[in-house]
């Protein structure tokens, strides 16, 4: 399908991240406008039926669509720059709600929880002093503890004794950084899987393996990644993970665990780097054809009065 010129917004406070070259290469190399705006320097004017963003000191009009590619400490404000543009009508590849939902770790957990994937069994507590009932309801250790704001692998800790859990949950409450415990998968052995999903399709999947004698598999903490072929069951969790969480954009990560495939997480702005590479598909080009297609698709509901709503 061809597509007429279109100005597209790719929010990112770095242009010079992998991810932001190839989605603005992308939209070039395909003749239409990108800009990049640093979601921080947008400044929202909020007035009745004429929502306007200034970036700069300059109106930004004449948007057709925007990528939000938003930090986790930044939610709130990069969030809140997305609804804006929802309330200007510009169709985002990432809806607001979804990226909120996405980013609180407990509420995701929740949402997850109600829906036919499985997960590994978790705890969160308001600074409980039960540490041991707490340690115990997740099959005891070794287990996970993780900082609720935590990312990229930062903010998770093993905790390979009893002992050691107690000490380490304690140290966090301590400190009132609110944290999940939950269980350790042993035979994932270290590694987990990233699924891909752009618009209830898995474009693209790798499984990530921790560096020796490191549990964590991220890229960033110097993991590597390696292209998987999923089962018929792990790409039906991963689709129903982005689905359930409102995500039309998702990279769901995953557990091989004896009991089937289960979600350890749903990221509403994956990185491209890693499944380009590792994969060796154009992500970034998919991306763009869901945008196109979600341009096109605005613009046909608008023909039609009563489809007209707010996003707030």
């Amino acid at each position: 399908m061809s597509h007429k010129p279109l100005h597209i917004v790719v929010l990112s406070r770095n242009r010079s991240l992998y991810s932001t070259r190839r989605l603005v290469e992308t939209i070039e190399n395909r003749g239409s406008r990108a800009t990049v705006l640093d979601h921080l320097k947008c400044d929202i004017v909020i007035e009745q039926d004429n929502p306007s963003i200034y970036y700069k000191g300059e109106l930004i009009d004449d948007v057709d669509a925007v990528i939000p590619r938003i930090g986790a400490s930044v939610t709130f404000y990069g969030a809140s720059v997305v609804r804006q543009f929802e309330m200007m009508g510009v169709p985002t590849a990432v809806e607001s709600q979804a990226l909120v939902r996405s980013r609180d770790k407990l509420r995701s957990l929740q949402v997850l929880a109600r829906s036919d994937v499985g997960m590994p069994k978790t705890v969160f507590t308001n600074y409980s002093k039960e540490v041991a009932k707490i340690i115990d309801s997740v099959g005891g250790a070794p287990l996970i503890v993780k900082l609720l704001e935590g990312t990229q692998g930062y903010g998770v800790v093993l905790a390979p004794t009893k002992k050691a859990a107690e000490s380490i949950i304690d140290a966090f409450h301590s400190m009132k950084a609110r944290v999940i415990v939950q269980e350790f998968i042993k035979e994932a052995k270290g590694a987990d899987i990233r699924a891909f999903v752009i618009n209830n399709k898995v474009v693209g999947a790798m499984k990530r393996q921790g560096k020796e004698g490191e549990f964590r598999s991220n890229l960033h903490q110097g993991g590597t990644g390696e292209l998987i072929k999923l089962s018929k069951r792990e790409r039906q969790v991963a689709l129903t993970a982005a689905k359930v969480m409102g995500l039309s954009i998702a990279g769901v990560d995953l557990l091989q665990s004896e009991r089937g495939p289960l979600v350890l997480e749903v990221n509403s702005s994956p990185g491209l780097e890693g499944i380009e590479k590792t994969t060796n598909q154009d992500i970034a080009s998919d991306i763009i054809t869901y945008v196109e297609n979600l341009v096109e698709k605005g613009k046909s509901k608008k023909k039609s009065p009563k489809n007209k709503k707010s996003n707030a």
